[in-house]
């Protein structure tokens, strides 16, 4: 733990990365050099504004959000205090840097706003959908039932990271949606206070964390939170090989957080570590056939496993009818002016479909890549 009263600015990266630093947002964010972050995750509070009791149909009281972190004069004093912790988001992220921030109809379109003033390039919203939303107890209003993020690059210049493909691939090979399905942060994985009752009010699953953190941030990142809580965004960062650095005001969260964090080993793996991002190696279908990989004369197969065409002599590929490139061919096949023929077409190995895209890996000798 780290005091933002002690940091003398700039603050050392290296001194205080992976570290929690104890104290005033504004502040502590104002204690580090410009451009030091990969990536920021901000939490910070809706400003709910929530009155009277909330009860279930049993009678019992509903734990909402009641903090005093959570409490603001008024929307003058919200947007007062939104703007001094964005623009200082803003200065420590590197050129090429992003920040997701996540609201509730409360404060979304408030930060929105801010953000764009400031700069900010908005790249999505995205829809925290939650299958396990608590309902609307009064029944005077639709189930609340989602919140959104707001993924934003520094400005419209940026260079932001997103890891395409691996997304794609966690989502069973399927392009990524702005719609997410997770439950909320319950059972084992929300963290209890000594009366046994959720430690706090708005711990966000983890699941959520991952998907924020692979998809805009490769390893070594440093990945800062500046409304830290218990740990979840300095959790997820640590296991997936990233940097962290939070910023807490709440001493009992900061403890809580650091308990959390002690628990927590490196499980990177390839896909964490973005080896689907590599590109693929530039290796030609001549190069393909003078190594043996192919052979002229060879059939093509789609993934239906159905005859397209047959390889010649110098790479290119014919049907009977067209002479063309794998890309022109299969972009034919599917009636396109063009497609990725290595994704497209496959060979036959003892009885099995093999993609073409293995074989120009294999050749070149980058088969774990």
């Amino acid at each position: 733990m780290l005091y933002a009263e002690h940091l003398t600015a700039p603050a050392c990266v290296e001194a205080v990365k992976n570290n929690i630093i104890l104290g005033d947002t504004v502040q502590a964010l104002g204690k580090l050099p410009d451009g030091c972050a990969d990536l920021i995750f901000a939490d910070p509070p809706y400003f709910m504004q929530t009155q009277g009791e909330l009860l279930r149909s049993d009678g019992s009281k509903f734990a909402g959000v009641e903090d005093s972190w959570d409490k603001f004069s008024g929307y003058q004093e919200y947007d007062h205090f939104c703007r001094l912790w964005l623009e200082q988001c803003r200065r420590v992220l590197k050129p090429d840097g992003a920040i997701w921030v996540i609201g509730a109809f409360q404060n979304i379109y408030r930060l929105g706003y801010l953000m764009q003033e400031l700069g900010f390039w908005i790249l999505n919203d995205v829809v925290w959908s939650k299958p396990n939303a608590a309902p609307n107890f009064g029944g005077t209003r639709f189930q609340n039932a989602h919140e959104t993020l707001l993924w934003c690059a520094r400005d419209r210049q940026s260079r932001y990271t997103f890891n395409y493909k691996t997304m794609k691939y966690l989502n069973a090979g399927k392009q990524d949606k702005s719609v997410w399905d997770i439950s909320i942060c319950i059972g084992g994985e929300r963290l209890k206070g000594p009366d046994g009752k959720k430690a706090h009010s708005t711990q966000k699953p983890e699941k959520l964390l991952e998907k924020v953190i692979l998809s805009s941030s490769r390893p070594g990142d440093l990945v800062l939170d500046p409304f830290f809580g218990t740990g979840t965004t300095g959790a997820v960062a640590k296991r997936y090989g990233r940097n962290f650095l939070g910023i807490e005001r709440e001493a009992e969260y900061v403890r809580l957080a650091e308990r959390r964090l002690a628990g927590v080993t490196d499980q990177s793996d390839r896909i964490s570590n973005l080896a689907l991002e590599v590109k693929p190696p530039r290796v030609p279908m001549a190069r393909l056939i003078r190594e043996g990989y192919l052979t002229p004369g060879q059939p093509l197969y789609d993934a239906t496993g159905a005859a397209v065409c047959t390889v010649l002599a110098d790479g290119q590929v014919t049907d009977g009818q067209d002479t063309l490139s794998i890309h022109r061919m299969s972009a034919k096949r599917l009636g396109q002016v063009n497609h990725n023929g290595w994704d497209f077409f496959f060979v036959r190995r003892e009885g099995r479909l093999v993609a073409l895209d293995r074989l120009r890996y294999l050749c070149a000798g980058a088969e774990g890549a």
